[in-house]
């Protein structure tokens, strides 16, 4: 890396980390003014709070990447412009692309750097967060993100319904089962007074099964337990509707193939399985976006316009992928088109900008 490259690259990561760490005080203020109080009526003991704010400094980073570091490209050629820096390079027969390219090459690093702390860091602080939170702070069961009541699922040619999970016994109460054929006829129904998970397989107590495949009513018999083939863990009674932001690419795609087999939509934990890829690479977005709008600004108004830009780029990316989320999570837009069709627009965007940027 030459001399130039060094000094850009230096200025950029300096800004950076200015930035990342002012948004980040800032989120953690707010946040500290929200949760604080509510830990303390709680019984939360000061260790214990600070172990849960330091654990959810992962999650931290990863929202607010995205927009310290627009702010710190639009910054850094804010100030290079000031001071001519730009114009002395350009007289130096220095490209636009040359003098872009060191940011380019540290935003494409962050996007993979956010990448792996979305995929391998934020599940695991996620957890241990939530387990800080419920056991220690509040002093709940360690159980107490799972569906509870009313469940039902479908695995292949079976219904389940059942009134009510246990998470501490793992066991299901009041369990209704039916048996379908290929024409949605009922072919059989179980009903059982619980289903208790053993072994990786569901074993239901006090079955009463009535087999109606005779074609004349039905045949009934009652067994005091029997096992039953039912493609349903128990993470799967998991509530993930609160935490699905936060996990893994891989958590999401085994939850969303069960609820497909189960006969159930999955187009929200769809589109959060491929919003574990796009959001990260929102940084890089940023950087192509950036790097043509400062080029535009003045001399005089570079710190000033690039902290206004930093500002009105980023709401304009945050409205525009709120949409297309929830396009696509109601199914209106295909998943994947839906994750990735902000970073798409807005590298256009960029783009454009820099073929109208005069050398």
């Amino acid at each position: 890396m030459g001399i130039l490259s060094r000094y850009i690259a230096l200025t950029w990561l300096r800004l950076l980390a200015l930035c990342l760490g002012s948004f980040l005080a800032v989120y953690l203020v707010l946040d500290m003014m929200d949760k604080i109080p509510r830990f303390l009526r709680a019984g939360g003991a000061a260790a214990d709070i600070l172990r849960y704010f330091v654990y959810k400094l992962p999650e931290m980073v990863g929202q607010t990447a995205s927009f310290s570091i627009l702010m710190a490209t639009l910054l850094t050629f804010g100030l290079l412009s000031r001071n001519s820096e730009i114009i002395a390079m350009r007289s130096c027969g220095i490209s636009l692309p040359r003098i872009s390219l060191p940011m380019l090459g540290l935003g494409l690093a962050a996007s993979l750097l956010l990448l792996v702390n979305a995929e391998m860091i934020v599940p695991g602080s996620y957890e241990r967060m939530s387990q800080v939170e419920r056991v220690s702070i509040k002093k709940q069961g360690m159980n107490a993100v799972f569906k509870r009541n009313n469940i039902w699922f479908r695995s292949d040619d079976m219904i389940l319904q059942a009134l009510l999970f246990n998470p501490e016994t793992r066991a299901l109460k009041g369990v209704v089962i039916w048996t379908l054929d290929s024409s949605m006829n009922p072919v059989s129904r179980i009903d059982a007074v619980s289903a208790e998970y053993r072994a990786g397989r569901w074993t239901l107590i006090n079955p009463v099964v009535k087999d109606f495949s005779s074609g004349r009513g039905f045949v009934m018999r009652t067994p005091p337990a029997m096992e039953l083939a039912l493609n349903l863990k128990v993470d799967d009674l998991r509530v993930l509707d609160n935490n699905a932001d936060n996990m893994s690419y891989r958590k999401l795609k085994e939850y969303a193939d069960s609820l497909h087999k189960g006969g159930f939509q999955a187009y929200r934990y769809l589109t959060m399985m491929h919003i574990k890829l796009s959001a990260p690479f929102a940084a890089f977005v940023m950087v192509i976006l950036g790097i043509p709008f400062a080029l535009r600004s003045s001399r005089s108004g570079g710190v000033a316009l690039g902290i206004g830009a930093s500002i009105g780029i980023g709401f304009a990316y945050f409205v525009v992928n709120a949409v297309l989320l929830s396009y696509g999570r109601s199914g209106v837009l295909p998943p994947i088109v839906a994750a990735w069709g902000a970073n798409f627009l807005f590298v256009l965007s960029g783009v454009w900008l820099a073929m109208t940027v005069r050398n």
